[in-house]
């Protein structure tokens, strides 16, 4: 089975940790001895998030005024480098010589997406409330509420297509372990003459891992995150997991535009298009999820 799996920035990097170098290798070996344990038997795409990490890239850059800050696009890019190596390695470590490579990507989005006007992807380090107004007024962030908490928010447009996908194809039908689409790709534009130019925004990684694995014919998508299952409610006293759901009875439901609802619309896309399985649920669960034990299936 062909298996597209993507690792959310907090299965990555959890809320409150300090974002270090050391942290990160410790949950990327946690991810990765999940992601193995799928690849022994099936044929893995992996894909991830980047929410924290630009965000702190952002930061960095912010912090030294020598320089105009970095724009998305390239702490994309950057973000793409520093993840994909940490789960290279790491892959590399635990599957005993089966080839992996982490490839940059570029997405391709529309300049004239509805996206840019109305921020929502969460990037960088959560805040309380009074710090986020205090940042929003000092930076021009547009800021919006994350659990408890409060995280820069940033223009998030659709994927439209995936610039290096005939390279990954090439790739996988190699036998590749392939690291791509990081942080939902490097979001690009093209101009009037074919040319391709980066834009500012963070494009959702799950989105694009549904983009991705439709591309790529697969059979299953595993969007894994720092929660056991969807629920209904969520947040509420009548709060509820889901096991199983098909497309149309999920988008009767409401779901958080930051976090659980581009899963959710990345899922029942996927299942739109192929027939194919989605499954979300927590990184540990990830063969349960696949098997049908664990998680939130949607088909």
């Amino acid at each position: 089975m062909r298996v597209v799996i993507a690792l959310g920035g907090n299965a990555l990097l959890r809320r409150g940790e300090p974002a270090e170098a050391g942290t990160q290798r410790r949950n990327v070996a946690t991810a990765v001895a999940a992601i193995a344990d799928v690849a022994r038997d099936h044929e893995v795409i992996v894909t991830h998030g980047n929410g924290p990490q630009v965000g702190m890239l952002a930061l960095q850059g912010e912090a030294y005024g020598a320089v105009a800050p970095y724009p998305l696009d390239v702490l994309g890019a950057e973000s793409e480098g520093q993840i994909g190596y940490l789960l290279d390695q790491e892959l590399l470590n635990a599957l005993g010589g089966r080839p992996v490579a982490t490839l940059l990507t570029q997405v391709i989005v529309d300049l004239d997406d509805p996206g840019f006007a109305h921020p929502t992807k969460p990037i960088g380090p959560v805040y309380d409330h009074a710090t986020a107004e205090q940042l929003a007024a000092e930076r021009g962030w547009a800021i919006a509420p994350d659990g408890a908490h409060y995280r820069r928010v940033v223009a998030s447009p659709e994927p439209r297509s995936i610039v290096e996908l005939v390279t990954l194809k090439l790739l996988v039908a190699a036998g590749v372990l392939v690291v791509c689409v990081g942080g939902g790709g490097i979001p690009v534009a093209v101009d009037r003459d074919g040319r391709l130019h980066g834009v500012e925004a963070v494009i959702d990684k799950d989105l694009a891992a549904a983009l991705l694995a439709r591309g790529l014919g697969a059979d299953a998508l595993l969007l894994l995150t720092d929660v056991p299952a969807v629920q209904a409610e969520w947040g509420t006293p009548g709060a509820r997991d889901i096991g199983r759901a098909t497309p149309d009875a999920l988008r009767r439901l409401s779901f958080a535009a930051g976090s659980m609802g581009p899963k959710i619309e990345a899922a029942c896309r996927f299942a739109d298009a192929t027939g194919g399985l989605t499954g979300i649920g927590a990184l540990a669960d990830a063969r349960a999820i696949l098997e049908g034990e664990r998680g939130t299936l949607i088909a």
